[in-house]
């Protein structure tokens, strides 16, 4: 911890660690070669000892358990303003994983569990995850995609997506980002349930109050990320 102390005001040289934390040289320089093991420090192009990818990791890992909380009474208001199953998910590489949700009671619903994982190549969350992004993985994500890039123009021009059977025959669904303080889309709020009761405009009678939703748990994350 006291390595870790150290480099959080910046790179430093083995003589510096051993300068500012009073270890023995020896002694740092095993718990160094350690804690890059771990990825928790790494070297610099100086070779200076700098704080480490894991960390990084960590530290999104806190994040995302906390805006998963944050969701639930989200998802639950929207579940009840639209009677549809509500959904939040996350991009993990090339699939999207629902991270919470809150599931319409009784009668017909697409029922989605926390922890299912889906193809980034169809349905209108992949559409929301994959449509701000820069143009090298936009293209790479429309590979093989069954929405095209005009549909992904028209989810950037509006700000959200819906789909009618793309992941699931007979399914449809409405989604819009979830922002980081950055404005980055983190993830994509959604509605989804049977195309007879969404009808195949899902978003003209829906999109308001995802829309909303999604605004709602935009503000929440910034408030946890600005602490």
């Amino acid at each position: 911890m006291m390595i870790l102390h150290a480099l959080e005001r910046g790179p430093a040289s083995l003589a510096q660690l051993v300068e500012s934390t009073g270890i023995a040289r020896p002694t740092l320089h095993r718990l160094a070669a350690a804690l890059i093991h771990h990825r928790l420090i790494s070297r610099d192009y100086q070779s200076h000892y700098v704080l480490g990818g894991r960390l990084t990791e960590l530290a999104s890992a806190v994040g995302e358990d906390r805006m998963t909380a944050a969701a639930v009474p989200v998802l639950a208001w929207l579940r009840d303003s639209t009677g549809e199953s509500a959904q939040l998910f996350r991009r993990h590489a090339d699939t999207r994983v629902c991270v919470a949700s809150a599931e319409r009671p009784v009668g017909l619903r697409d029922s989605i569990p926390v922890g299912t994982r889906f193809s980034m190549k169809a349905g209108s969350a992949a559409q929301v995850l994959l449509a701000w992004e820069d143009q090298e993985r936009l293209l790479e994500g429309l590979d093989q995609a069954i929405f095209t890039p005009a549909t992904l123009a028209g989810v950037r021009r509006r700000g959200w997506a819906q789909s009618m059977g793309e992941r699931e025959t007979g399914v449809g669904s409405v989604s819009a980002p979830v922002r980081g303080t950055n404005n980055k889309v983190i993830a994509a709020v959604s509605i989804s349930g049977p195309i007879e009761r969404l009808t195949r405009s899902p978003g003209r009678h829906h999109s308001a109050t995802v829309l909303r939703a999604a605004h709602r748990l935009t503000e929440m994350v910034r408030s946890i990320e600005n602490g």
